[in-house]
């Protein structure tokens, strides 16, 4: 049901054609970005372009393509950076998020390390942190209960899930976390992950052959 009324905006950017979400409440001017992608001041601009003020930005995981434009979005909207604590040597290791290997070594320190199943009320806006390790050992989801939204981060993808290859990733884990954390939520739960379409949890469960 819709019974908080949030909507959700999206912006595709960079190299990866990362997925950059905002999440806000009809008629009010705050949002929650998610995943900043590699560019901070665009996103602001953007954002204030239409009257909306960052009020915080969450990480799912500390991959280059999510984090490189955090510092410059906090900089310029003062908002604080939240992320998994498991994701923290992720998120402040230059080698181990891969932007070194990428061409622009960067590292981001969030300002509150939050903890699995931790609920975050940000400008009246409350999500769950449910963490899917796999993708990375600190990856997470952010699962707004009322509005049946996951922010899914690199974590589930439509009819697909996130590589495991790059450093702390492990495949029998990313397949665990979701039948474990992702699949007993609610069929018509809308999924928004970090690339490519949105999809909903019922859908996964029937069509996605990594599960």
């Amino acid at each position: 049901g819709l019974m908080a009324g949030l909507k959700i905006g999206r912006m595709m950017l960079g190299i990866c054609q990362t997925n950059c979400y905002f999440v806000y409440k009809e008629g009010q001017n705050d949002v929650i970005l998610f995943d900043p992608a590699d560019r901070g001041d665009y996103i602001y601009e953007t954002l204030a372009g239409h009257d909306l003020n960052v009020a915080g930005i969450l990480l799912t995981h500390g991959h280059f393509d999510h984090i490189w434009g955090s510092r410059k979005l906090k900089e310029l909207s003062g908002a604080p950076i939240y992320a998994y604590e498991e994701e923290k040597e992720v998120c402040e290791d230059a080698g181990v998020n891969v932007s070194a290997q990428a061409g622009r070594a960067y590292t981001v320190e969030a300002d509150k390390y939050v903890k699995d199943g931790e609920e975050l009320t940000i400008a009246g806006m409350t999500c769950r942190l449910i963490a899917t390790p796999g993708h990375t050992k600190g990856s997470c989801c952010y699962y707004f209960k009322e509005d049946g939204m996951l922010i899914s981060g690199d974590t589930l993808f439509q009819e697909s899930v996130g590589r495991t290859d790059l450093p702390t990733g492990s495949m029998s884990r990313l397949v665990r976390s979701i039948k474990d954390k992702l699949l007993c939520l609610p069929d018509e739960v809308k999924v928004y992950p970090g690339h490519g379409e949105s999809t909903t949890i019922g859908y996964e469960k029937e069509h996605n052959a990594f599960l």
